[in-house]
């Protein structure tokens, strides 16, 4: 067995290069095709079955039902995989009752929710998009893999990549944002960090696409919703991150809770199979979400046994937590519902993802228990987690350059999530450990030392509402209340504030107040903080709002009111010592959001690449009549995609190009000088957009075609160049094909969606 000081070297030489360790002879091809075949021959008819049934061992909750009889079932050969079990101990054991005790020995997979880190929690993925940082991007996702592979598992639901606009959508945390082009280059990147250059290598995981698909498009973003949309939307704004996330390799595919159209995702033939399969050429095996088949009986799809073979017959290869498939199929069989060749398929599938993962090879290569001891929470991963966080805040505003703080005199540190660590994680951080998170507080401390006096208070309640705060506080991130009148509690707080030289205030949603089952009609501050930010302003004293959060929020008064607002997302296990580096300037916070901040609800769903219609309202206006507009709150944002300030400033020079022309076999260049014209050095995060002016469909106003992050020291200039082809303009016309139509272009380049300088050119016959 390797020595744990010497693997640990290895581990860190090995994540540090982002490449994959310790490589075996197992290979998909024909040696695969022979070995399967082979088995299946072997194998009953109740076998195959077996191979298509997911349970879930209840270690964690990421749904409403626990699996039963899973040892007994494991034995008889009618389990294919586990999910939400760890440890190299407990998944050994659960491994050699399959290859010691089922007939044919058939190894299990195991998975969980690694959405954002494993032990090492970085920030949620929204904050992850944030960072624009897509080497940063695939090295979380490698360390992930590192970690959860070291204690036992090979298989991720993870990455989410559903497009949202709707930031009443709990989940919109979960993903990249809005934007079709930001989230098809996180796809890549995560595919790519969970399964390395080898599956079957003892630190990679296979990752699980999901959801497909449009589940971020729910209506009214409620939770499960239905999804109506047209094929048009569909392929040019909503596929193409999963299709990246395919095209770059991924193992599996999950569906979506969501009907589309009017047939649920999980019996949708047309997507499973026309599209995924047909028009994709994905190889890989299909997995349902948390009882997905159970739940089209109330979708009104029919019995159990009818929604099960139904989902079959769409291209649905295994079930997860119902147990449909293993109850009903072979019922459907004998009934002629569904055929031999239909349940063949799916299990080659789930076979095939095992011997792509090496465990027909060595069963237990996941389960050494040394492995674990050294690579979990290793101090390169935490010190990757610290700097992942530092990136992902997005400063919103920063009056009189209130930011950065001096490392001196009394900080008055307010606000419920203040000191809470457990809430630091962010929602889907399944196996983090809450009780040894540093809070904000305690981060801020373990940063500062001495250097900086920090008054602590609580200030207010998270929320008004007891059984509200319940609901938000679930899964251990438990925020104590104070049942005191508000007016003491406020009392003391300012009293606080009143000692400090300046007052940061912790505020925000709750790490669950985001997250699956976590939508919102109201996506502001919740008004009991408002209250108490109300009264600290009030002292006359510079207030920073730090700004806990998992989706765009309303925030048109505190932009009015407060100086600084650094939204925070939730930044994962080392949060509170990012927010520190930050807030004191050892870090210049270089963040962009991935989604657009309304200034009212009632604006939602809003993006950046919207249509015009045919009375569009010009820019920088308000309200005319006989246009499209609000009465009373303006079409823009408050923040703009892309938008994130830096406490430095910077100057960019005009949009030159290479040519006025594009050839359909050639390239144009598209440069810009950019300079830091701030005292502090900085990252900037230069966005390149296009329109396309006229089409035989209409088109976005902007559309995000590249992205350059670039530091730069104080004084120092760079020219970035971007290089456009014929690839980058085209589109899914009417017809569904994908074309550049010849025409003009302009094309935008600037420090956000917004604020952009632009050129043009025209794409030649």
């Amino acid at each position: 067995m390797m020595n744990a000081r010497i693997y640990t070297l290895i581990l860190t030489a090995m994540v540090m290069a982002g490449l994959p360790a310790l490589q075996v002879t197992a290979q998909p091809g024909a040696d695969m095709d022979r070995f399967i075949d082979g088995l299946m021959q072997q194998m009953t008819i109740e076998e195959k079955i077996g191979q298509l049934n997911l349970v879930t061992a209840g270690e964690v909750t990421t749904g409403s039902v626990v699996s039963t009889g899973v040892e007994a079932k494991i034995k008889e050969g009618k389990i294919g995989g586990i999910f939400s079990m760890t440890t190299p101990k407990r998944i050994r054991a659960a491994q050699e009752l399959a290859v010691n005790q089922s007939r044919l020995k058939i190894p299990l997979i195991f998975g969980l929710d690694v959405i954002h880190g494993y032990k090492t929690i970085f920030p949620i993925p929204l904050g992850l998009a944030a960072t624009w940082d897509m080497s940063l991007i695939e090295e979380t996702a490698r360390i992930s893999a590192v970690e959860a592979a070291a204690d036992g598992l090979n298989w991720t639901f993870s990455p989410m990549v559903d497009i949202s606009r709707d930031a009443r959508w709990g989940r919109i945390s979960e993903g990249s944002g809005e934007d079709t082009y930001l989230t098809s280059r996180i796809a890549e990147a995560m595919v790519h960090g969970y399964q390395g250059n080898d599956l079957a290598a003892d630190n990679t995981l296979m990752a699980c696409v999901k959801h497909f698909a449009l589940y971020g498009a729910a209506e009214a973003g409620r939770d499960y919703n239905a999804t109506d949309m047209s094929l048009h939307r569909m392929y040019n704004e909503y596929l193409p991150p999963y299709k990246a996330a395919i095209d770059a390799g991924a193992g599996s595919v999950m569906t979506s809770f969501n009907d589309i159209n009017g047939v649920p995702a999980t019996a949708n033939k047309w997507l499973m199979t026309d599209v995924l399969r047909d028009q994709w050429g994905f190889g890989g095996f299909v997995v349902t979400d948390y009882t997905a088949v159970n739940e089209l009986v109330d979708h009104g799809l029919g019995d159990l046994q009818e929604v099960s073979a139904r989902s079959l017959q769409a291209g649905i290869d295994m079930d997860m937590v119902g147990e449909g498939f293993l109850t009903t199929l072979k019922k459907s069989l004998d009934a002629g519902r569904v055929s031999e060749a239909d349940i063949d398929r799916a299990c080659r599938r789930v076979l095939e993802a095992k011997y792509k993962l090496g465990l027909f090879d060595d069963p237990f290569r996941y389960c050494d228990e040394s492995r674990a001891e050294a690579a979990i929470l290793h101090p390169a991963h935490l010190a990757k987690a610290r700097e992942a966080a530092g990136k992902s805040f997005v400063l919103l505003k920063n009056d009189e350059r209130v930011l950065p703080l001096k490392k001196s005199g009394t900080v008055a540190l307010i606000g419920p999530l203040a000191n809470t660590g457990s809430n630091m994680p962010g929602t889907w951080s399944v196996s983090a450990d809450l009780e040894h998170t540093p809070s904000l507080l305690e981060g801020m401390r373990a940063v500062l030392g001495n250097r900086v006096n920090i008054i602590h208070h609580h200030g207010s309640n998270l929320l008004e509402d007891a059984d509200y705060q319940e609901r938000a506080t679930m899964f251990g991130r438990t925020i104590p209340r104070d049942d005191r009148p508000e007016a003491e509690i406020l009392a003391e707080a300012v009293a606080a504030a009143q000692q400090a030289d300046v007052i940061v205030a912790a505020l925000g949603e709750s790490s669950e107040m985001s997250g699956e089952s976590s939508s919102r009609t109201d996506i502001g501050i919740p008004a009991i903080q408002q209250r108490l930010l109300a009264e600290l302003l009030k002292t006359g004293k510079p207030v920073v709002l730090v700004l806990f959060t998992g989706r765009p929020l309303t925030l048109t008064w505190e932009h009015e009111q407060v100086p600084a607002i650094l939204n925070a997302w939730f930044g994962g296990t080392e949060t509170g010592k990012a927010m520190a580096d930050v807030l004191f300037g050892d870090v210049n916070p270089s963040g962009k959001l991935p989604a657009t901040f309304p200034r009212h609800v009632g604006q939602l769903p809003l993006y950046y690449s919207h249509k015009n219609t045919g009375r569009p309202l010009a820019d920088g206006q308000w309200f005319q009549k006989f246009r499209s507009n609000y009465l009373d709150v303006p079409n823009e944002p408050l923040y703009p995609f892309g938008y994130g300030l830096s406490y430095t400033t910077f100057a960019y020079g005009d949009v030159t190009l290479s040519s006025d022309s594009l050839q359909s076999t050639g390239s144009l260049e598209v440069s810009v000088a950019v300079r830091n014209a701030g005292d502090y050095a900085g990252e900037e995060v230069v966005q390149l957009y296009i329109r396309d002016v006229v089409g035989s469909v209409t088109r976005p106003v902007k559309e995000l075609k590249g992205f350059r992050k670039i530091r730069l020291a104080p004084g120092e200039s760079e020219r970035v160049t971007f290089k456009l082809t014929v690839d980058d303009l085209k589109f899914y016309n009417a017809h569904l094909d994908f074309v550049a139509e010849p025409g003009e272009f302009v094309v935008f380049v600037g420090t956000n969606s917004r604020d952009t300088q632009e050129a043009r050119f025209v794409l030649a016959d």
